[in-house]
């Protein structure tokens, strides 16, 4: 049953619960209506696909209104999260990166302290290119070369990836990628852009002598038109591929999955991303996939802590999610996840960076 909130009710739910803050409580009350009686979820473009997914079962098995979610990116999503507690603002955070400190400090500044991550399953950050596509092969070091602004702190000058590795085709850069809000932007320059400027020895020392250098040097990415950004809208670079058959893609494996009529995968490190590498670490750009809940919200939106039980059900062994690409966390991580979840239990943010 969807539970409507008056100026009375909304106010008793707030000290039963001792959740959301006396302003929200008040701007609640004063509002003279009905509370929000749906879940609000922002966030990755990575997540999204899932999230929808399991709103609609979610909604069938409870009767509940289906979830708002919208795909703002993780760096966009947080910042809407981090906003304030109340009804006015995301229950959830879609995340395909952990949390940073830096939003873990602007969430508790804007009142939003009982944060619970719950850590969803896994993906891996995939280039693909067209079917018809030249036939990739790169490395890390390769993409590196390629899109750093300043690689190994000289101007980029490389034009086609042959002037990147004359094993590479005679044909110009280009890749089509998130913009800086996504999760999968922060996840790419960390896992693949990081790791192939570390393959000098200069810039790995760099990295413990001046951390900020080591940062602007080896992730530090070229604009268009050797790196071109196309929104959160991961299948928006699906079809600038399909018209530009020498370009490359970044998105998240599920979308490389939904899409192999369209699409083939570009091995790294000589390793291609399927869901067998990922889930063994053995493909070098696998990443976690989280969701984090406002305990504050809980019990006062209705379904919030159903939402995310189906949630986990949903990326569990054998469950439904697997159709769709998302990669079963390790067990231990999913029985920490299972924990977080049924005991809502608060983020610590001490181990954050």
């Amino acid at each position: 049953m969807i539970r409507k909130f008056t100026r009375s009710t909304g106010l008793l739910a707030c000290a039963a619960t001792a959740a959301l803050t006396l302003s929200a409580c008040q701007d609640q009350a004063s509002s003279g209506g009905a509370a929000r009686d749906y879940i609000s979820a922002v966030g990755s473009s990575t997540v999204y696909p899932f999230a929808t997914t399991v709103g609609e079962r979610f909604a069938e098995a409870t009767g509940n209104k289906k979830p708002k979610i919208d795909s703002t990116g993780t760096g966009g999503g947080f910042e809407r999260f981090c906003s304030g507690v109340g009804g006015d603002t995301p229950d959830i955070i879609n995340a395909s990166r952990r949390m940073k400190k830096k939003e873990f400090d602007t969430c508790a500044k804007n009142g939003v302290t009982d944060i619970v991550e719950v850590q969803v399953g896994i993906d891996g950050i995939a280039l693909g290119e067209a079917s018809r596509g030249p036939g990739f092969k790169l490395s890390e070091e390769d993409v590196y070369k390629a899109l750093a602004a300043n690689p190994y702190g000289k101007p980029n000058t490389a034009k086609t990836w042959k002037d990147v590795n004359p094993a590479l085709p005679a044909v110009a850069i280009s890749i089509f990628g998130p913009p800086s809000t996504s999760g999968t932007y922060d996840a790419f320059k960390e896992l693949i852009m990081g790791k192939g400027c570390d393959a000098n020895p200069e810039m790995k020392a760099l990295k413990d002598s001046d951390k900020d250098k080591h940062e602007a040097v080896c992730t530090g990415l070229r604009g268009a038109p050797f790196y071109v950004e196309q929104g959160e809208n991961d299948n928006l670079i699906i079809s600038k591929l399909d018209k530009n058959p020498t370009s490359l893609g970044i998105f998240g494996f599920s979308y490389l999955d939904a899409n192999k009529d369209k699409i083939k995968a570009v091995p790294v490190q000589g390793v291609s991303p399927t869901y067998a590498t990922i889930a063994d670490g053995s493909y070098p750009g696998w990443r976690p996939l989280y969701i984090y809940v406002k305990k504050a919200h809980v019990g006062v939106i209705p379904g919030l802590a159903d939402y995310v039980a189906e949630f986990l059900k949903g990326a569990g062994e054998g469950g439904y999610l697997g159709a769709k690409g998302l990669i079963v966390s390790p067990k231990e991580v999913a029985a920490t996840a299972a924990a977080n979840a049924k005991g809502m239990t608060p983020l610590n943010g001490a181990d954050l960076k």
